[in-house]
């Protein structure tokens, strides 16, 4: 246990200052500070205001970690951040952080990828990943099909969201439907009352000539938007509950049918779902039924660690150092499309050139 690394890991790619703390794949610590309340009134996030939250929050939330881990800042082996894809103010927030913690104590820096760290926190869960892995990711910002031969150097991208990610389709529903904001829990509960075949919404990129991997929930959100429309034009009252079960069953649908498919095609015996999406209710039901047909083992994070979190970083930087993967420079800047090929932000070994006496306290 003792010979496992001890990682810190920093996230601030949207609304969440997340610290986690883990030793190897064991998790010590998760503390999260989420501003979500602060941009409710606005109906989604909004960057200048979460920058301003990671700020606010990230000195606290860092002590509140080590102190949940019971370990202190020196007895870490490396910091992890996120370095991108997200909000590029407020991964600016973790990235700074990250270096002015690695620097003053005499640590590697590792800048993560966002979307690789949402897979590899399913270590903490259920052990190593096997490889290869194939993952679903479906957040407010992604929807992603991604194969992973090595969650440190190779992760390759099946399919992607062509225009609204499921997240996203979640919230603007919710919005439509006056349910508040986030979209993604409220639906959910909802829908737990509703009929999911009530209305036949489209299922978007289903038809045969249409790309196998990809996603697209744009002509969804706006079908069920305009069927919402008619039934107040037409002085009838909404169904909330069967919608929100309606569009909910279209949106799972189609992400378990193409993710199983993908399996399939790529002989992979092995899916895990992550991302804030990954938290619903009904995706993971019709996932592990549709896993279990297919005799494909399904991992799914439990929901605190499906959300963004500083452990899903923590982890993926716990398994660069493990693998001996070259620590970042400390040219590391935030990059607010890292494409998820770039699992991590490499650069040259410069922790020994620091001085670990006098600079942390």
């Amino acid at each position: 246990m003792a010979d496992e690394p001890l990682v810190l890991g920093i996230e601030t790619s949207c609304d969440e200052t997340g610290v986690g703390i883990v030793r190897g794949t064991t998790l010590l610590a998760d503390a999260i500070a989420s501003s979500v309340d602060e941009h409710a009134r606005f109906g989604g996030v909004v960057p200048e205001v979460a920058s301003r939250a990671h700020l606010e929050a990230m000195v606290p939330t860092i002590d509140r970690a080590l102190k949940e881990a019971g370990v202190s800042a020196r007895d870490l082996d490396g910091i992890a951040v996120t370095a991108g894809p997200g909000l590029a103010g407020a991964l600016l927030v973790g990235v700074s952080a990250a270096k002015a913690y690695a620097y003053a104590l005499g640590k590697p820096l590792y800048g993560v990828n966002h979307l690789a760290s949402h897979i590899c926190v399913d270590q903490l869960e259920h052990g190593a990943l096997p490889e290869p892995t194939m993952a679903l990711l479906v957040s407010g910002g992604h929807s992603s099909l991604l194969l992973s031969s090595d969650i440190t150097s190779d992760v390759r991208p099946m399919g992607a969201t062509i225009d609204d990610a499921a997240g996203e389709a979640f919230d603007k529903i919710a919005r439509v439907l006056n349910l508040g904001f986030p979209g993604g829990p409220v639906i959910d509960r909802y829908a737990k009352e509703g009929d999911p075949q009530a209305i036949a919404f489209p299922r978007g990129l289903t038809g045969p000539r249409d790309a196998a991997y990809d996603f697209s929930f744009s002509g969804l959100k706006t079908a069920v938007a305009r069927w919402i429309e008619a039934k107040r034009a037409a002085g009838e009252e909404v169904p909330v509950r069967d919608v929100a079960a309606s569009f909910q069953e279209a949106v799972v649908d189609v992400l378990t049918r193409k993710a199983v498919r993908a399996c399939k095609d790529e002989g992979v015996d092995h899916l895990m779902i992550g991302g804030g999406v990954a938290a619903n209710s009904r995706l993971r039901i019709l996932a592990q039924e549709r896993c279990e047909a297919a005799g494909i083992r399904l991992r799914v994070p439990r929901p605190k660690l499906c959300t963004d979190n500083g452990a899903m970083v923590a982890a993926l930087g716990a398994e660069m150092v493990a693998r001996g993967r070259s620590a970042s420079s400390w040219e590391l800047s935030a990059d607010s499309s890292l494409p998820v090929t770039e699992t991590h932000v490499p650069g040259h070994d410069h922790v020994h050139e620091v001085s670990k006496e006098n600079l942390y306290s």
